[in-house]
């Protein structure tokens, strides 16, 4: 989504403002935020898995290597195909490691600790997150857009297929929100 240069999902927004605003690669600001989040979790009771851990370090060192590995497309067909991959394949990535049961990223924990810790709706914790890491991201100089809008109308529909495909129990409740 990075690449497509259309608009990214909240906390891409969030992390590429960080970049643009103190430096560093957006993938290794994926791992601080990640790392601060993880710290959040502490007085909620929150326990990481393997895929909370690899979330966190992973996705952030791929996020640099494909950023230097590779520039922007600059055909408009090229973009939007970064932009479509790129929402497919959060979706596959969240199933896989919420389905396995390898425990969830930084930001579902968060949202699902403060679900359980304070009773909140999930949807409303999801949304609350959602716009103030949004709206911190725009205001630090991340990109908005149509991939933006595009994130927001799908993710939802695509976790909701692949968490229940890679493994988890069909409870709607807990996974409502992703």
């Amino acid at each position: 989504m990075v690449l497509s240069d259309l608009g990214l999902d909240p906390w891409d927004t969030l992390h590429q403002g960080l970049s643009r605003t103190f430096g560093l690669p957006i993938g290794t600001w994926t791992i601080i935020v990640g790392a601060v989040v993880l710290l959040a979790w502490i007085p909620m009771r929150q326990r990481p898995g393997f895929g909370t851990l690899s979330n966190v370090i992973v996705i952030g060192l791929v996020v640099n290597f494909v950023l230097a590995s590779f520039g922007p497309p600059e055909a408009l067909g090229a973009r939007y195909a970064c932009m479509a991959a790129g929402i497919v394949l959060n979706g596959i990535a969240t199933g896989a490691y919420i389905g396995a049961g390898l425990g969830p990223g930084p930001r579902d924990g968060l949202t699902t600790g403060l679900v359980d810790a304070r009773g909140w709706s999930i949807r409303a914790v999801r949304t609350v997150v959602e716009v103030t890491v949004l709206a911190s991201g725009v205001i630090l100089g991340g990109t908005i857009g149509i991939g933006t809008v595009a994130y927001a109308v799908l993710i939802g529909p695509l976790t909701h297929i692949t968490i229940p495909y890679f493994g988890a129990p069909p409870d709607e409740d807990d996974y409502s929100g992703f």
